[in-house]
């Protein structure tokens, strides 16, 4: 096992731009069963400070690496008991760095059924092969004219099964495999052309009907495009090389003749040349084009999962507006408005559905029931879900402030993404099981708006909808990825131990869902927790739980002032020695800066905590309790902008940041369809990848660029100068609009909620 260890630490160490003795310490902590979020806080001495992006890849790298060697494993012994294995295979086989190296090897003794070139040999051919390969200036007719019986009539079909014999053999020649999957990867070329007859059906897919560019270069954002088109049978894909090159023998072919030094020059030459060519055409080609394929979605899944999870970190670690009285909106036009009111703890005060909107267009009295709940329950909030009618609902509640005395609410419109699953959910269920789906979803609009966090760890991350073509990818690593992302942001802000929900609770480490259940069930039969270490009264929850999941569990205003902090109980003495040091009650010390950055941290290390974790206690005592989100802030929607239609080039607006893709950022500016900010416009310098400047929850000034309200798309613009040219049409433009979810028992689809109700009909999925 420790072998195992050291050798892994040593390539992930260099993959991941860490020392192979910090990788040992991460790997042996992950085995023992430490999450990723204690380990990066709780253990920097220990991983001389792996942050919690090197560790998850790690522990992404560390999968990969013991399937890897897993498979090795299998191989050798397949080869060994076939009694072929020899030291050069071993070496060769211990050597391999990846699968598709290691399957390459293999590939040789793989059983498999019988070939061709198997057949070929069992009737007496393999010597024909072998005496075209040593005689190269012989005549292959004339050495097959000795083969020849009663399985192998005549000339021709000796010189087929030599054919296949030596076709099969560079075929299997792993080095000339590798040879030739590099040059493809340097020179392939992707294809996609429409699919005779389909234009008009495949209309979404315009811009890929005729379209060619590099393998290495395409942005995954068009591959997911392409393949779901080929998925939806309206477009046809290859990956090829060398089609353009005019030549007449190809380079790859030329590659595969140098491997057997084939010069062509003799006739046996010759006849190998065209064997090789064959070889190329009917086997490798094929073979390599579909590994190519299979790459490049890998690639392309990687990236579009890996914007999902820069996108939903974002959301979550959006701005709480906090604990506030709210009042949740949630727009409907023939099913009314539904309203729900939350205190600031988010406990249900009151529901309500009025019907301002046809056919009933009772306008005063939704206004009047409106202002009666919030006198009533002294509303400061009023959250709108960014769904149908939201312009409408916003109008509606505008007209209402404007005649209540001060102090008013404040409005702001809320994303709906995932609103509708929660409704349907047992989680949503078991909170309000006497309440009707509807009037959920106006509740967790309200609650989401006071802390984001903790209402959508509630969803399943997937329903959430700031993706990339999120329904095209390996949902397996997907659904990995973003739970990943969950756990990271929760135990980033920390939890409150006393008023955390089930949902919120079973993202802390080492707790998971059937612990976070026995938490709750324990803080209602036996009242609040009064201290951490009230936490092992909770059947099942034993000291290994404890030391996971204690640092990230807050109680304010419990009898130990450290268990408002994030600092663990472990280190609680060290806590006490910086505290006796400054002569000072802890109470009165928690937030005195001046005083605690005149200490030295050299002065508290001991044996078993180091600097990182002193400092860290140090500025968990400057601010205890800490959130690392940031303050709140709302877009403020222009006046009489409120369809697609009022939009008009030039304009000014504010807008919230949606959704950040490969292409570009999404931006809800208060007309129901998302408008994209290309990356070309999003500064007035080059940009790579749009994260550079933006993220989802960020409210942005924006310059309309140029309006499509018959394919409802919306070119903004970020730079400065007025002279920008619009976002380029074609590929990298896809259209882009939103139309959130309403309830419903079924997961939203591709481009609904704040990915946009168009961008649904453009990545439209079979």
């Amino acid at each position: 096992m420790a072998n195992d260890i050291q050798s892994l630490s040593i390539t992930i160490a260099a993959a991941i731009g860490a020392r192979p003795a910090q990788a040992a310490s991460a790997i042996e902590l992950l085995d023992g069963g430490a999450t990723v979020p204690f380990i990066a806080r709780y253990r920097k001495e220990v991983t001389g400070g792996l942050d919690d992006t090197q560790l998850r890849d790690l522990a992404e790298k560390l999968v990969y690496l013991r399937e890897l060697n897993a498979r090795r494993s299998s191989v050798i012994d397949s080869i060994t008991q076939q009694g072929k294995m020899t030291d050069e295979l071993a070496a060769k086989l211990n050597a391999a760095t990846t699968k598709a190296e290691l399957e390459d090897l293999y590939l040789p003794y793989k059983p498999k059924r019988r070939t061709r070139a198997e057949i070929a040999r069992e009737r007496g051919l393999g010597p024909l092969a072998d005496a075209i390969f040593e005689n190269r200036a012989a005549d292959p007719a004339k050495l097959a004219e000795a083969y020849l019986n009663e399985n192998v009539p005549d000339v021709k079909t000796a010189l087929e099964g030599a054919r296949d014999i030596v076709a099969e053999g560079m075929a299997e020649n792993a080095e000339l495999l590798k040879t030739l999957r590099d040059y493809m990867k340097a020179n392939a070329m992707l294809r996609a052309k429409v699919v005779d007859g389909k234009q008009e059906a495949g209309a979404k897919f315009a811009d890929y009907f005729d379209h060619t560019e590099r393998w290495a270069t395409a942005p995954g954002h068009r591959v997911l495009a392409m393949l779901r088109g080929w998925n939806e049978e309206m477009l046809t894909i290859s990956v090829d090389v060398d089609q353009d090159d005019p030549a007449p023998i190809k380079p790859a072919q030329m590659k595969i003749a140098a491997a057997y030094q084939i010069a062509g020059k003799g006739e046996a030459d010759r006849w190998l040349m065209e064997v090789a060519g064959w070889c190329w055409r009917v086997k490798l080609s094929v073979s390599l084009s579909l590994d190519l394929m299979r790459e490049m979605r890998e690639r392309a899944e990687e990236e579009a999962i890996h914007v999902f999870a820069r996108n939903l970190k974002d959301l979550l670690l959006a701005a709480p507006a906090g604990s506030r009285a709210t009042m949740g909106l949630d727009p409907g036009i023939r099913t009314g408005v539904k309203v729900a009111v939350v205190d600031g703890t988010g406990k249900l005060l009151e529901t309500a559905t009025v019907y301002p909107f046809p056919p009933k267009n009772d306008v005063r009295g939704a206004q009047a029931e409106l202002a009666s709940l919030i006198r009533k329950h002294k509303v400061d909030l009023i959250a709108i879900g960014n769904g149908t009618a939201s312009r409408e609902t916003e109008r509606l509640v505008a007209d209402l402030l404007g005649n209540l005395p001060a102090p008013k609410p404040t409005k702001v419109i809320v994303s709906e993404a995932g609103a509708s699953v929660y409704s349907a959910s047992q989680t949503a269920a078991n909170e309000f099981p006497n309440l009707d789906v509807s009037l959920r979803g106006a509740v967790s609009i309200a609650r989401r708006l006071q802390d984001p966090l903790a209402e959508l760890v509630k969803i399943e991350p997937k329903s959430i909808g700031v993706g990339q073509y999120q329904h095209d990818v390996d949902q397996g690593k997907l659904g990995r990825s973003l739970d990943a992302v969950v756990e990271d942001a929760v135990n980033a802000v920390g939890v409150d131990l006393n008023t955390a929900s089930a949902p919120l609770l079973a993202r802390v480490s080492g707790v998971g869902s059937s612990l976070a259940e026995a938490i709750v069930a324990h803080r209602n039969q036996e009242g609040p927790f009064a201290t951490r270490k009230d936490l092992m009264k909770v059947p099942r929850l034993g000291a290994r739980t404890f030391e996971q999941c204690a640092g990230f569990l807050r109680i304010p205003g419990g009898k130990e002032p450290l268990d408002a902090s994030a600092v663990h109980p472990e280190a609680y003495d060290v806590a006490r020695r910086i505290v006796a040091a400054c002569g000072r009650d802890l109470r009165s010390l928690m937030g005195d800066s001046a005083a605690l950055k005149s200490l030295d941290p050299r002065t508290f290390i001991d044996e078993k905590f180091g600097l990182p974790t002193v400092k860290d206690i140090l500025s968990e005592l400057e601010k205890p309790g800490r959130d690392p989100r940031p303050s709140f802030k709302t877009a403020t929607f222009a006046d009489g902008v409120d369809e697609i239609s009022d939009l008009k080039p030039g304009m000014m607006l504010e807008g919230t940041v949606t959704n950040v893709a490969a292409f570009g950022a999404f931006v809800d500016i208060g007309v129901h369809q998302d408008g994209l900010v290309h990356v070309s416009q999003l500064a007035d310098r080059f940009i790579k990848d749009p994260h550079e400047v933006v993220k989802a929850g960020d409210v942005v000034k924006v310059r309309v660029v140029e309006v499509d309200v018959k394919r409802k798309r919306i070119a903004l613009s970020m730079r400065k100068d007025d002279g920008a040219a619009p976002p380029p049409r074609g590929p990298d433009r896809p259209q882009a609009s939103r139309q959130p979810m309403k309830a419903a028992p079924k997961p939203e689809k591709p481009g609904q909620g704040s990915f946009g109700a168009a961008l649904a009909e453009a990545f439209k999925k079979k």
